[in-house]
């Protein structure tokens, strides 16, 4: 039996997947068991625990042969990142208590990162979780493929998306979702000892070039990207309801000068095996479905 969170979501969901197609049992971890309805159905045991309950979480985790886990996103921080402390906390406490054989973490590329950035919670979760006793695997994931679904709209509209990350033909370190869900049910499978941590990135990097290209193909007409200026960031980020845009203006820094990237350009990362074309018609597709 392998626990899973996040499995309403993307990676968390790709993960559990991943597991049942190779004859795993399945505890999914859920905040409201109506959403564990559709993996009950697929045959998985349910726990209900909120992102911030110990107690609850050390229950889920019990008994079994590995856990996977997951930070829940938290994009517009507050300074000092109390969202992300509490829930590491919660998290810390949790495997501490239930001492599962093994733990397979999402973390991040850039998590190593000293300048101050938004991935630095993933950093503290690194951190925090450097004296659990059983093995653990920090699984440092690339800039999400799947992030460009907040293009597939104006792609469509006016065959124009915005491009943060820049300049437009830098190739950036890029993973597919689908590709994180798998590759962390194989490192739940593999016999390890002590920490260690795990780069994974996609089958080649991606410019936002590529990004717009992958759109053209999918939707069948010209998309271009255009770069956001730098100095529209902030007003853009506020005018979108965020509070405290600094840490996600820092953390695209980061990417555009490269100070947050894997060791020698991931020379010895994973790589995965979904392109930006794949994942870009996923999306597009989807879009279409809704």
């Amino acid at each position: 039996m392998f626990a899973v969170t996040g499995a309403t979501g993307k990676v968390g969901g790709a993960t559990a997947r991943a597991l049942l197609a190779a004859g795993k049992s399945v505890r999914v971890v859920v905040r409201d068991r109506a959403k564990g309805e559709e993996w009950s159905r697929l045959g998985c045991e349910i726990a209900v625990a909120d992102s911030g309950d110990a107690a609850g979480l050390a229950q889920a985790f019990s008994g079994v042969e590995g856990v996977f886990v997951m930070l829940p996103p938290v994009f517009d921080p507050s300074p000092g990142f109390p969202e992300a402390r509490a829930m590491i906390a919660a998290l810390h406490a949790a495997l501490a208590q239930a001492r599962p054989a093994k733990v397979v973490v999402l973390s991040t590329i850039g998590a190593e990162a000293s300048q101050p950035n938004l991935l630095n919670q993933l950093g503290l979760l690194e951190q925090s979780f450097a004296d659990l006793p059983m093995p653990v695997t920090f699984l440092r994931a690339a800039w999400f493929m799947e992030n460009a679904a907040w293009d597939v709209e104006p792609a469509r509209s006016s065959g124009v998306i915005p491009s943060y990350l820049q300049p437009l033909d830098k190739p950036f370190p890029m993973i597919a979702t689908g590709d994180v869900g798998r590759t962390a049910a194989e490192l739940l499978l593999e016999d390890c000892s002590g920490h260690r941590v795990v780069e994974l990135e996609g089958p080649r990097r991606v410019s936002p070039n590529d990004i717009a290209e992958a759109f053209a193909n999918a939707l069948g007409w010209s998309v271009k990207p255009e770069i956001v200026a730098r100095k529209d960031w902030e007003a853009l980020f506020l005018a979108q309801g965020m509070q405290h845009p600094t840490p996600r203006m820092q953390m695209l820094d980061g990417f555009n000068a490269g100070w947050i990237d894997f060791a020698q350009r991931g020379a010895h990362a994973r790589k995965g095996s979904i392109t930006i074309d794949q994942a870009i018609a996923a999306l597009a597709g989807a879009e279409s479905e809704s």
